[in-house]
């Protein structure tokens, strides 16, 4: 069930981060599709060694540029591929045939408010917006850019950069 929260910094309620039920399900498809080399949409591989057992975990992400950079930001917030990428900083990225090692650089949320509301606004008005961002992010077009800042504390963002032993 999806409760409502106090935000830390401005005291507006916002919404309790949920992965919707449908991701457990199309995420073995998806995964499937793009180990073969299927373009699903903007959607990558991300392989990050686990956290705990140092075992490598794929999943599938989207990430984005913006300005000439590389982002990955998490629409469901906390969960396991952040944990573990937040704890090795580094990461796997395959999109069709092309295999990336990649070193993410976790972004203040003062620092990552900015980009997240440029890429929220361009996606949140489409179809596939809608459904996979409106549920988790509490902001309209029309927000101050200090909601951005609390959807960054609740919606990890890491920028990508490649990395020199690649």
């Amino acid at each position: 069930m999806k409760a409502n929260i106090e935000s830390g910094m401005t005291g507006r309620t916002v919404k309790t981060l949920h992965v919707p039920f449908y991701v457990p399900i199309l995420n073995p498809l998806i995964h499937t599709l793009l180990r073969l080399g299927v373009p699903v949409g903007p959607m990558a591989l991300l392989t990050v060694p686990g956290l705990k057992t140092g075992k490598s975990h794929t999943n599938p992400v989207a990430p984005f540029e913006h300005k000439g950079r590389r982002y990955l930001l998490s629409p469901y917030g906390q969960v396991n591929w952040v944990r573990n990428l937040r704890a090795t900083g580094q990461a796997t990225v395959r999109r069709g045939w092309h295999k990336e090692t990649v070193i993410a650089v976790e972004m203040a949320p003062e620092e990552a408010a900015p980009v997240l509301r440029e890429v929220i606004m361009q996606y949140l008005p489409t179809r596939m917006g809608e459904m996979i961002l409106r549920p988790n992010f509490d902001v309209e077009t029309d927000s101050p850019l200090t909601d951005f800042v609390d959807e960054a504390r609740r919606h990890p963002v890491f920028e990508l950069h490649g990395s020199p032993s690649a």
